[in-house]
């Protein structure tokens, strides 16, 4: 195991091994011939501090080993998958849970929020933009779009994710296929959340 010496490796296969619960620090020092309480101590708060113990300090018999990618696993988090969006044509629908993606924060480079949300995308008018059929866009609900930026949006009652635009003061979307034209409103452009991050499945 990275990180640990070779006596704090051999203290916590002991620990993990301990078939009568956790031992105290005494039994830990009593096993290795350690000639005070102290110099087990010191071991096993090296472990406390490395990661791979837990429990409560002063508790007898509380050790518990933990995994050294437990701290990694904290990092992850559900994002609700509310549904699809075209990337196409607008659409008229609404949102359904389908259930969640579970996202490392840190390896996407965003930060888990009560805001963060995800949808499936159909269609291909973002295609120049790297969004394909299939892909899963995180967005962030709430924020403020700049020109630019990808966002999820109700034009005119109708849902879709395209490329914010902002010309002459006047707002309105843009695909990312020549095929696609410009999508300006008629009465209403309603941000409904701006792309924060993309989710590639596997097609196979």
């Amino acid at each position: 195991m990275n990180g640990l010496t070779r006596r704090q490796r051999q203290v916590l296969d002991f620990i993990e091994r301990s078939r009568e619960g956790a031992p105290t620090i005494r039994e830990i020092a009593a096993h290795f011939g350690f000639k005070s309480p102290r110099a087990a101590a010191d071991h096993v708060n090296a472990l406390r501090r490395k990661g791979f113990l837990a429990g409560a300090a002063r508790r007898a018999r509380s050790l518990r080993v933990v995994s050294p990618w437990q701290a990694l696993r904290r990092r992850v988090v559900d994002i609700p998958l509310l549904g699809s969006i075209p990337a196409g044509f607008g659409q008229d629908r609404e949102q359904e849970a389908l259930g969640c993606v579970s996202v490392d924060m840190a390896t996407v480079g965003i930060k888990p929020s009560a805001r963060t949300f995800a949808l499936e995308v159909h269609g291909d008018s973002m295609i120049g933009r790297h969004i394909v059929e299939g892909d899963v866009v995180v967005l962030e609900h709430g924020a403020e779009p700049r020109p630019g930026e990808i966002v999820a949006a109700l034009i005119d009652g109708e849902s879709t994710l395209k490329t914010f635009v902002r010309k002459n003061n006047k707002a309105f979307l843009k695909a990312e296929n020549p095929k696609y034209p410009d999508f300006i409103p008629a009465e209403e452009l309603m941000i409904q959340g701006v792309f924060r991050a993309l989710i590639r499945r596997s097609k196979e």
